[in-house]
């Protein structure tokens, strides 16, 4: 997959229909400066864009594998654009981290994206780990990767509320003791 080249088409398009979203999952972690190797793209996308999305990825030859109401995947047939998954956003808790994403620069500075912050990411990394704790290890590795590497920007508060939220208090608190100030 040609990252650059697919994130270039899919950012003119989503500007051109100004379409709500955040790069999220691996490789907004490379945004962030803790890169990880990953297959595909994921973005979290305002639902009731999702329709204009469907019609920007058909148009680029995409082709819709799976879709729900939370999610929509799809694979081009051209090895070079590869796959690109959506998170549908339409919860409190997903628009609130989508009008939380920041710009960050990727590729060189040539190319400028909207990704989710880090404690955002953390977030969808504790939800990952309470659906298939059987990801812990990988998912629990990202999130210690982020927090040590920002730990001093790091919004405990919005941490602790993912982790409340997906019952995963005692590993928050494992993470506030190695990373926090202890409060």
């Amino acid at each position: 997959m040609d990252f650059k080249l697919v994130l270039e088409k899919l950012l003119t398009a989503f500007k051109e229909q100004d379409i709500r979203y955040a790069l999220m999952g691996g490789f907004a972690m490379g945004a962030w400066g803790a890169p990880r190797a990953t297959v595909d793209i994921d973005f979290l996308v305002l639902r009731d864009d999702m329709e204009k999305v469907d019609a920007i990825m058909r148009s680029l030859s995409y082709e819709c594998k799976h879709q729900t109401e939370n999610v929509s995947q799809y694979v081009s047939p051209l090895q070079i654009f590869g796959e690109v998954d959506f998170l549908h956003a339409f919860r409190t808790p997903s628009l609130s981290m989508l009008q939380r994403a920041e710009d960050r620069n990727m590729f060189g500075e040539t190319i400028f994206v909207k990704v989710l912050k880090i404690e955002d990411l953390i977030g969808f990394k504790a939800q990952a780990i309470a659906n298939n704790r059987e990801r812990t290890t990988v998912d629990l590795a990202d999130i210690e990767v982020l927090i040590n590497t920002h730990k001093s920007n790091i919004d405990w508060s919005l941490i602790e509320e993912y982790f409340v939220l997906f019952g995963l208090n005692d590993m928050f608190k494992e993470l506030r003791r190695k990373y926090g100030d202890n409060q």
